[in-house]
């Protein structure tokens, strides 16, 4: 079994955070989001992976690729990189990485986290994670028959059709029909809106007989934007603290202050005389004096000093000396 992982975009809606790191790498919750990913999908695999392809721009960089690679050593599997030059659609950027479209395959999309406790049924021809949502208009849906089959798929309806969203996690018992099926999209310039679809595969698949089935997620999180991205951090914290995973480094400092848990304390990092929690993730290498933070995401190597915030993502190398409420301040940034 291969996983493919299309993780080309640097995420607009997230700047300034996106600015110098792409979404998928922003640290929630002491992981990247593609390695909380990671760590959701091999529990599900009911065999072992053999390779995870990651889809990337190539100007993200050595320092990039370097940690997808130590993510993958971490879980005892063997990784590829592949560029997507040009945003041309998902189905495009799949194809970066067609010759892991062979036999038992898994697309997972990387602004995806989920909660899941299930084995994936290899015995169907092909499984689309679904989530019920209030508005699906920015989502793919699907529609399903008497018989739970998938029997339409539609991308970002402007009228509803569906409230199932496709939340970015397929599974493929034969990779290389879906491999054909997107050649053929590209050979033949097939778009839609402007871009080569997944959903067209899909469809043509399904015309030709195969039968897909919606998965279902005990509950899946979004990190498009910053307060989806603050939310899922908030939501993973609760999920480690069910499994009794340590949130807290053995080398952080606490002096004089209070951690209402569950929080995430990165290695390295110093708090002093503060109060820290719920729902909130300090990177490595952080100091943080005299502060009251809750809910919020604070990156590796910030000072942070006579502040209370809430609802708030500060990125890496960040000096803060200043009465504040709610930021959303990007990489080497000075506030006083």
């Amino acid at each position: 079994m291969n996983i493919i992982i299309p993780m080309a975009g640097w995420g607009s809606r997230l700047r300034p955070h996106t600015l110098t790191v792409p979404k998928p790498m922003l640290p929630v919750a002491g992981k990247s989001i593609v390695e909380h990913l990671i760590d959701n999908l091999l529990p599900v695999c009911p065999e072992k992976v053999h390779n995870i392809a990651f889809i990337i721009r190539e100007e993200f960089g050595p320092e990039i690729e370097q940690e997808l690679a130590k993510i993958a050593h971490k879980h005892n599997v063997k990784h590829s990189i592949h560029y997507q030059d040009q945003p041309l659609g998902t189905a495009h950027a799949i194809a970066c990485a067609k010759e892991y479209l062979k036999g038992n395959a898994i697309i997972a999309f990387a602004d995806t986290v989920f909660k899941a406790d299930f084995k994936i049924d290899t015995s169907k021809d092909g499984v689309i994670w679904v989530q019920k949502i209030d508005d699906p208009s920015s989502f793919g849906v699907v529609k399903l028959n008497e018989q739970n089959e998938i029997i339409d798929f539609v991308e970002k309806p402007k009228d509803f059709v569906s409230d199932l969203a496709i939340i970015g996690v397929y599974y493929f018992k034969h990779g290389e029909n879906l491999r054909a099926e997107i050649e053929y999209l590209i050979d033949n310039d097939i778009k839609e809106k402007g871009e080569y679809q997944l959903t067209n595969a899909l469809e043509n698949l399904k015309q030709k007989g195969a039968k897909f089935i919606p998965g279902q997620v005990i509950e899946w999180l979004d990190c498009g934007n910053k307060e989806a991205t603050i939310y899922s951090n908030q939501r993973i914290l609760e999920f480690l603290r069910e499994k009794k995973e340590s949130l807290r480094a053995n080398t952080c400092i606490l002096e004089n202050s209070i951690i209402i848990e569950p929080c995430y304390i990165g290695e390295d990092s110093t708090i002093v005389n503060s109060v820290i929690g719920p729902h909130v993730s300090i990177g490595k290498g952080t100091k943080i004096h005299d502060a009251r933070i809750a809910n919020s995401i604070i990156q590796n190597h910030t000072s942070i000093k006579n502040i209370v915030i809430k609802d708030s993502m500060i990125g890496s190398k960040v000096v803060i000396d200043v009465k504040a409420n709610d930021l959303s301040l990007g990489d080497y940034v000075s506030l006083k």
